[in-house]
């Protein structure tokens, strides 16, 4: 079935070809990357449905036997993480048929935008440390690309805090490797699996831990090493932030939940104890930064900070109740997240401003709109019966049952605090009148202009709705990828060979 993992990573690669020798011809390019994403996502539902009937699926590149060749490796979860950036791709693309202009379209977008997809779903797929790094890099040149694409003076001082962190992460994460390989002589998951047991200076083995905790810690922007975020993601086009918004945080997150299931297990109370204080402290730095911004992408992007703490959380307590509760909450948010930054862009397109005190008026004008913003927005905020409110109480639950009283606290007061930032949105840009007396509708926009933009909208909300009034389905999945991350039996096995 190499098939099926070769795929997830040759059809943005095939499609970003297609729309850069189709520049100059904008309608064309963006048809070709929204075929691409169709294509995407059909091939991600094939292996998502490949691994949950035949389990973990791994394949050698260039048929060199493992641990020596490319690995490409899915298991439950890394098979859902490209599905969901499937969705979230193709919903961007859609959106970015009416958003994205005419003069970024011709330096590149949906080139730049296709190989950041490329780089998603190889990081979530690769088997070995080193391709890991690379799948990183495409991500960072990619990502830059796109946030200075433009080149409007906030977006590229925007880019340039982004790209000087991320390069900080990348340096510490060559310097994991290089230590890591001196220490095992191998760089692949499987076989750092076991090779690690057998290293017999345990107390330096913890320590090269904590580079790869630091250089993923930038990538997921958890506390300390988060404000490059939000000084950038309100700078570029709303179709950029909301596929930023989704997805590259929780590249970091993955890697985490990895690494520090796969291969650093052998000091838990040290490495999970410090990852479950960062997590509090993520949480908690988040949400007091987004109740203190005016500005709508500002608010949503210290909202990121504060769930990216969630779902640390859950890989930190290391128990099968909190990695359910921190797979459920990574497909949660990346929808509802994305769906977020989009309306943020309707908002602004019907009003003038991202700035909360300069709109108003978006209940009067589109109930619709109110409806679809209300979806994600109480779901962020963790409202039964939406997804939010299943992913919040899995981790809460976990929480005492480890008897970490505190934390669970703390999870429940940062969600009573991103209900107050939810409300001040809903207050200032939906429920107010406009300042200046502007009555913004959406039959102001044209047709299709109303339709390429309300769709994704609509069809992330739906989604978010379907997975909050019947969570078993997922709850089951995100079980049965617990169980894989905490018995790699299965994985090592696909990888190395043998019976499981």
């Amino acid at each position: 079935m190499s098939w099926l993992l070769f795929l997830p990573l040759a059809l943005p690669f095939a499609t970003a070809v297609l729309a850069f020798l189709a520049r100059g011809r904008n309608a064309l390019a963006g048809w070709i990357s929204l075929g691409g994403c169709l294509l995407l996502l059909a091939s991600t539902i094939a292996l998502v449905a490949a691994v949950w009937e035949d389990g973990v699926i791994a394949s050698q590149m260039g048929e060199w036997p493992a641990p020596f060749g490319i690995a490409l490796v899915a298991d439950l979860l890394s098979a859902v993480m490209v599905a969901i950036t499937a969705i979230t791709g193709l919903a961007v693309a859609v959106y970015a048929r009416a958003d994205i202009d005419a003069r970024r379209e011709a330096l590149g977008y949906h080139t730049l935008f296709q190989v950041l997809l490329a780089g998603v779903c190889g990081a979530f797929l690769t088997g070995d440390l080193f391709n890991l790094y690379v799948w990183f890099e495409v991500m960072l040149i990619a990502s830059f690309g796109l946030l200075a694409l433009g080149g409007d003076k906030a977006q590229i001082d925007g880019a340039i805090k982004y790209v000087v962190l991320n390069l900080v992460s990348t340096v510490l994460f060559l310097i994991g490797i290089g230590l890591l390989y001196g220490l095992t002589g191998t760089l692949n998951l499987a076989d750092l699996h076991g090779a690690v047991q057998n290293i017999e200076n345990q107390a330096l083995l913890t320590v090269v831990a904590l580079f790869f905790m630091i250089a993923f810690g930038i990538k997921a922007a958890v506390f300390p090493l988060f404000f490059w975020l939000p000084a950038s993601y309100h700078t570029p086009p709303v179709a950029i932030s909301a596929v930023f918004a989704g997805l590259l945080t929780k590249v970091g997150v993955y890697a985490l939940i990895r690494l520090f299931t796969l291969v650093f297990i052998q000091d838990i109370g040290f490495t999970h104890g410090l990852l479950l204080v960062i997590a509090v402290l993520t949480m908690v730095t988040g949400v007091l930064g987004a109740a203190a911004q005016n500005e709508f992408r500002k608010i949503l992007s210290f909202h990121i900070v504060s769930q990216i703490g969630y779902m640390v959380l859950g890989l930190a307590l290391y128990t099968p109740l909190a990695l359910v509760g921190a797979v459920f909450y990574l497909v949660h948010h990346i929808i509802v997240k994305a769906n977020l930054f989009l309306i943020s862009g309707i908002a602004r397109r019907l009003t003038g401003s991202f700035e909360l005190p300069a709109v108003g008026g978006l209940y009067r004008a589109s109930p619709l709109l109110a409806v679809l913003f209300l979806v994600p927005a109480f779901s962020l905020a963790g409202f039964p019966p939406l997804s939010g409110f299943w992913a919040k109480y899995l981790l809460i639950k976990a929480s005492l049952d480890v008897g970490a009283y505190a934390v669970a606290g703390a999870a429940l007061v940062v969600g009573l605090l991103t209900v107050f930032s939810m409300t001040k949105i809903w207050a200032q840009a939906f429920w107010k009148s406009h300042p200046e007396d502007i009555v913004p509708a959406l039959t102001h926009l044209a047709l299709r202009e109303r339709t390429v933009l309300l769709l994704p909208v609509a069809a992330l909300a739906g989604l978010t709705m379907v997975i909050g009034l019947f969570p078993e389905a997922l709850i089951i999945f995100a079980e049965r990828a617990a169980n894989q991350l905490l018995d790699p039996t299965a994985y090592v096995a696909a990888v190395l060979g043998g019976v499981p």
